[in-house]
């Protein structure tokens, strides 16, 4: 079967992915779970065709010399294609992730219209975390379009690869491709400044030169994006910091307190249905209290901090989780294997509920 052919049952199915490997069939990833399309095994002759499918003959080199390469590319009109293209056992392996042509409301993804209101500050940093496949570029892609649609912005995207394609609207929208368009994160955010941007997105903060541009952006004026492959606002403040050598960590929880806007941490969960995974959600706004506890290095106050303050659009994981089990979109068994604290979140349905309603379990 032909590489298109299976993107596009790939979209018919929802798949969130398409792994292409030696000794397996075809398998797609659907609502967190993988399925092979057939009980035919993939020889090396298939997945070398794949690869020269959608490669080029430079790429096909830079495999041979590193391993692996990644890059995206568009499918028709209907998706971008971000491709891990690498060996294994010596043979070509293909990882796909079809990204519709389709930006998401912020109901659709289930983040609160307070989300709205740090899109419309003029400077800072905003982080979207969270372990791979948990929807980061969908949420930043969501909230670029809605700066895109509303604001006469630049904008400047720094990628690898660039994945949600973002045409001009209101803003002038810049995207550039790490490995392609420039070297890497760090200088592109830096010589960004020099192209008078209003917003950047960093399509990932990797390292320490990194985070000192993106930092070095967001003081001096840029509202700013990036993401972080933690878990909760607590881990991902500490995990910038101790990226930072020792002696300038004081430094650096000063600079985070002054300019950090908000965390959003994130995991998807297969909804009961079966028809897909939902969102679930933990936010923190940066209250003076909450900048307070940064610069003091306080960070594990911030759990009771984000604990009351619903009122400013924040809001714990383990609490999402429980609104969506009580609203019957996610089982008790996927709860409990998403929360920070399982113990206490079964206690708290225990109090509220009697106990996991009737036929909670995921396995029912």
């Amino acid at each position: 079967m032909a590489l298109d052919a299976l993107i596009k049952q790939a979209l018919e199915r929802n798949a969130s992915d398409i792994h292409l490997s030696v000794g397996r069939p075809v398998t797609y990833r659907i609502h967190g779970d993988l399925v092979c399309l057939d009980d035919r095994k993939l020889i090396p002759q298939d997945t070398e065709a794949f690869a020269k499918e959608i490669t080029s003959e430079e790429q096909r080199k830079k495999i041979e010399e590193v391993g692996g390469v990644d890059f995206g590319f568009s499918f028709k009109e209907q998706a971008r294609i971000r491709v891990s293209c690498y060996k294994e056992r010596g043979s070509y392996a293909l990882a796909l992730r079809p990204l519709p042509n389709k930006f998401f409301t912020f109901n659709e993804i289930g983040l609160s219209e307070k989300v709205i209101e740090l899109l419309r500050r003029p400077r800072g940093l905003v982080l979207v975390t969270g372990p791979t496949g948990s929807g980061k570029t969908t949420t930043l892609a969501s909230m670029l379009n809605y700066i895109n649609e509303n604001f006469p912005k630049h904008i400047i995207t720094v990628e690898d690869p660039i994945e949600f394609m973002h045409p001009h609207k209101k803003a002038l929208i810049t995207q550039r491709e790490v490995g392609q368009d420039v070297s890497d994160f760090s200088e592109a955010i830096v010589k960004g400044l020099r192209q008078d941007p209003d917003v950047i997105l960093i399509g990932e903060m990797r390292d320490l030169a990194t985070m000192e541009a993106a930092t070095r952006a967001a003081e001096t004026g840029h509202l700013v994006f990036a993401t972080l492959h933690t878990t909760g606002a607590a881990r991902t403040v500490d995990r910038i910091i101790d990226v930072f050598p020792s002696h300038q960590q004081p430094q650096v929880r000063v600079q985070l307190s002054a300019i950090l806007i908000a965390v959003i941490s994130q995991t998807l969960l297969p909804r009961t249905d079966g028809t897909g995974r939902v969102a679930g959600f933990e936010i923190m706004i940066a209250t003076p209290a909450i900048r307070n506890l940064i610069r003091e290095g306080k960070t594990y106050q911030i759990f009771s901090e984000i604990q009351t303050g619903a009122r400013m659009g924040m809001k714990l994981l383990d609490d999402h989780l429980r609104e969506l089990y009580e609203q019957g979109l996610i089982s008790y068994d996927a709860m409990m294997m998403a929360a920070y604290e399982p113990k206490e979140l079964s206690e708290k349905i225990v109090r509220t509920m009697g106990g996991p309603k009737a036929g909670a379990s995921k396995k029912s």
